[in-house]
Parts: C-alpha cells; sequence; structure tokens
C-alpha cells in the first residue's frame, strides 16, 4: 500500500523505509512522543503544538503506522527503539531527549531509556502499558484476558463495509475538529486506511514484548513521571465488566506507582477525569504540568552541574 505525504513534517529513509517525523520549536532538550497502539503522529499535535512554544518537540511515527512506510507487525520492543534512535540520528535530532510515551508507546520510552540510558534527559509516561498488569489481576480476569486475545488472533480481520467506514470518518471528524482544515482530512483518511494496525501490533505484546520489559536493565535515575489515567474510557468499558474493570484500574494505580519509585527523581500522578485512550486530550494541562515540571529539573540539573567547579 503506496503511503502518501503527511501534512505535516517528512519522510526520512531508515534501514530502508520512509519513517514520518515532524518538528517544531526551538531548544533543548527536545520532547519526543511516542504515540499508543491504534494512534499516530499528528494525534498529539494539540499538546506538541503547546510544548513547542517551550523547546523543541518532535511527533513520529512507528514503522507500520500512520505515515510510516509498512512494516510486518507485530514486532519487538528491541526493534521499535532501534528504528526510533536510528530516525533521530537520520534526522539530526539532538538528545538526550526527553521522551513522552502513551500507553505501549510509554513502554516503549521505558525500554529505551533502560537499553540507552545516555540518550536519555527524563522520562513522562502517560498510562503506560506494564508487562505485569495482567498477573497482578484475579486470575478470572487473566482468563478472560486470554480468551479475548486468543479469539482476536484466530479472527479473520473482516473488512468494514462502507456504510461502517463512512460511520468512523464522521466519528473521527467531529473528534479531530479542533485540529488545522489541512491536517483534520488527512489525519481521519489515515486513520481509516492504517485500522488493522492497532490489533497487529498488540498479538506479541503479553509474551515476547513482555518478557523482553522483564529482561531489560534497571530504570535510569532521569527525571520521571508517571500519569495514571483513572476516569471512565469508553473503549474500556465495552470491554469489561464494571468490577473487572475496577481490579485492573487498581492493579495499574499499584504498579504505577512502583513504576515512579523505580527512580530515584520519580514521581506519580493520578488523573481522576481521565480515560487511557485520550487522556492528552482530556487533561491537556496536567500533560503540560508534566512537561514543565520535567523540563525545569532537567534544566536545572543541567544548570547546576556546568556551574559546579572543576577539581583537581
Amino acid at each position: 500500500m503506496a503511503v502518501e505525504v503527511p501534512p505535516l513534517g517528512n519522510r526520512y529513509d531508515v534501514a530502508g523505509r520512509r519513517l514520518m517525523l515532524y518538528r517544531s520549536g526551538t531548544g533543548g532538550p527536545t520532547v519526543v512522543f511516542l504515540p499508543g497502539v491504534g494512534l499516530m503522529s499528528l494525534d498529539y499535535l494539540n499538546i506538541h503544538d503547546r510544548v513547542a512554544e517551550r523547546t523543541t518537540s518532535v511527533l513520529y511515527d512507528r514503522a507500520g503506522n500512520g505515515w510510516s512506510d509498512p512494516a510486518v507487525l507485530p514486532r519487538t520492543a528491541a526493534e521499535v527503539t532501534d528504528e526510533l534512535r536510528d530516525l533521530l540520528a537520520t534526522a539530526a535530532v539532538p538528545g538526550p531527549y526527553l521522551l513522552v510515551g502513551h500507553s505501549l508507546g510509554g513502554a516503549y520510552a521505558l525500554h529505551w531509556a533502560r537499553r540507552f540510558p545516555g540518550d536519555v534527559a527524563g522520562l513522562l509516561l502517560l498510562d503506560p502499558f506494564h508487562e505485569d498488569l495482567s498477573v497482578r489481576t484475579p486470575p478470572h480476569v487473566r482468563d478472560r484476558l486470554d480468551r479475548m486475545l486468543d479469539e482476536m488472533r484466530r479472527q479473520e480481520v473482516t473488512e468494514p463495509t462502507a456504510e461502517q467506514f463512512q460511520q468512523s470518518r464522521e466519528q473521527l471528524t467531529r473528534h479531530f475538529a479542533a485540529w488545522p482544515d489541512a491536517v483534520r482530512g488527512p489525519l481521519v483518511e489515515r486513520h481509516l486506511a492504517t485500522w488493522r494496525a492497532a490489533s497487529q501490533e498488540n498479538q506479541n505484546l503479553y509474551d515476547k514484548v513482555a518478557e523482553e520489559f522483564r529482561r531489560a536493565p534497571d530504570t535510569p535515575d532521569v527525571p520521571l513521571i508517571v500519569l495514571s489515567a483513572m476516569g471512565y474510557d469508553a473503549t474500556q468499558a465495552q470491554l469489561w465488566p464494571e468490577d473487572d474493570l475496577r481490579r485492573i484500574q487498581e492493579a495499574k494505580r499499584t504498579l504505577h506507582r512502583e513504576l515512579a519509585g523505580q527512580s530515584a527523581l520519580g514521581e506519580h500522578r493520578i488523573l481522576d477525569e481521565a480515560g487511557h485512550g485520550w487522556l492528552h486530550e482530556e487533561c491537556p494541562d496536567a500533560v503540560l504540568d508534566a512537561v514543565d515540571d520535567l523540563l525545569h529539573r532537567i534544566r536545572r540539573a543541567r544548570n547546576r552541574s556546568v556551574a559546579e567547579p572543576i577539581s583537581g
């Protein structure tokens, strides 16, 4: 499938694939957004534009998603993090970076920091996926999740009807009503063209990728904020009975608190008004406050390091 030119940004050649990257703003550290499953670069344009008023901000699409070239999905976390590192080098985006990762993108951001700690100035994890969520929930919840994953793997992918596509197009158009006219239409159509990617990317998440995360090195002591979205999420509410969803949320809150504690500079914050899928739109000020706090901490540490006298 041919990939159209994105309405913003450029595509860079990385290991034989063209990968989309959009950059704006000036200064450092550079903020890099890592999208969640089913989302793409320009879904974060609202918060990106506000971050770009403060420092350099970067949006990108993983291979197989958005405006980047197709890839065989699913992939490993090592492939995804290596690819992003190569893309930033190819596009001459200077580090170290403040990585802002959402959902699975948050887990990828953490994996990057553990593999390449010298490249990371800080981490903001937006309701990140955690490899132990399924094992920290009650047995019947784990069984239900296993059945859901098995059904997803076995099901034959059925092309939506023209009517279903049109309904989705109308819903997405309303959703992105605040986006610029030149971006909204292409973004909606790109979502419709890449709808398969979400289910494909998830297929090895709870086994192979989760094991990669468990075997990774320790989390470095960089400024870190974990935001937990504890509000209503329509997609999650459709998938789970209310009691089971409450147990999942409780387990997630505990895991996120533990995750923040892995860095001596970590902090855990709760967003009671945000759901998982679109927390950067439902609580943009809270996300921006976290970015501001991390930028302040990183710059203060950098200035302190520069000001320290050389001994010897």
